[in-house]
């Protein structure tokens, strides 16, 4: 199927997350842009020296710059991601599709997600989309812990597991070599939070209000990149947040499931049983629980859908 750069604007905020990409790529952990109505502050720009001359906008439903020192020609989103790429036509239509994970042409019908790119939405009739950041229940150390400090949104996790507050803890914790030992202080040194949900405390009776969220837990994987690639690509699933383990030898997949279709358990044995046919692989059965605790390690490469990242 042939990628539109309709197709694109329409799913990435007038070509706005592009642009946001592609600077997150030279500028990671900063804000990027910063938009207010349909203009953004000054940006810094890497195609000029890093100075902050790069003027971003939205004209006629498509994002362009302009850059104040003219140290690059005016254009639009697919211009500027040319510079980046240094492809042009379909080869950069299908990588911008490709590493901002669009999904543009790809059938998507687990569960009642996405069927096809044909039922995406032709028109934004709102200026900004507004995206629901998936709220969950924030748990203090030790894992004996069950009642919640606070409640935090998936940006807000991401952040942690990027920065350096559980970088000491997740260090010591694989320079361990007894499993018990290992065992005991992981539970005694990590938050945690409960991605599925808020909760009054850790109990699936106790649930306040359920995120749309599924925690799919990987242990001893041999080629954890291999493995990141593959589902950051999966046909079925939209990848929320990826990232590895404590232990460092897993990963945490966290996916949306709509749980007005099935139950949560439901979609858990679903799943579990896509992954066992599609990757050959068997999944921690504990995410069958809605309260289930996932403790927050460092990772620097931690992945988040970059819908929350606007």
């Amino acid at each position: 199927m042939e990628i539109s750069r309709k197709d694109i604007l329409g799913k990435t905020h007038y070509g706005l997350n592009i642009y946001a990409y592609i600077l997150r790529q030279f500028y990671p952990g900063d804000t990027v842009l910063s938009l207010s109505g349909r203009d953004c502050k000054p940006a810094r720009n890497p195609f000029n020296q890093n100075r902050l001359t790069l003027m971003v906008s939205i004209v006629d439903n498509c994002a362009r710059h302009t850059d104040t020192d003219k140290s690059i020609p005016d254009g639009d989103v697919f211009d500027f991601a040319q510079l980046h790429y240094k492809k042009e036509g379909q080869e950069l239509l299908e990588t911008i599709n490709r590493d901002l994970h669009l999904h543009i042409g790809e059938n998507r019908g687990f569960y009642g997600n996405r069927t096809s790119a044909k039922e995406e939405p032709d028109k934004q009739n709102i200026e900004k989309p507004i995206v629901r950041i998936p709220q969950c229940s924030y748990f203090n150390r030790p894992v004996s812990n069950t009642i919640p400090a606070r409640t935090v949104n998936l940006n807000e996790i991401y952040h942690l597991i990027k920065g350096d507050s559980f970088y000491k803890a997740t260090s010591t914790l694989r320079s361990i070599e007894d499993v018990r030992e290992a065992r005991k202080y992981k539970a005694a040194n990590f938050d945690y939070v409960t991605f599925s949900g808020t909760f009054s405390k850790r109990n699936d009776k106790a649930l306040l209000a359920h995120s749309g969220l599924l925690t799919i837990d990987f242990d001893h994987i041999t080629d954890i990149d291999s493995l990141k690639r593959s589902l950051l690509h999966d046909p079925y699933f939209e990848t929320e947040m990826l990232f590895i383990s404590p232990s460092g030898n897993g990963l945490k997949w966290i996916i949306p499931i709509d749980i007005t279709k099935a139950k949560h358990q439901d979609f858990f044995r679903a799943v579990s049983n896509y992954i066992r046919q599609t990757y050959k692989l068997e999944v921690d059965q504990s995410g069958k629980d809605i309260s289930r605790a996932c403790f927050i390690p460092h990772d620097a490469a931690v992945y988040i859908n970059p819908k929350y990242l606007e």
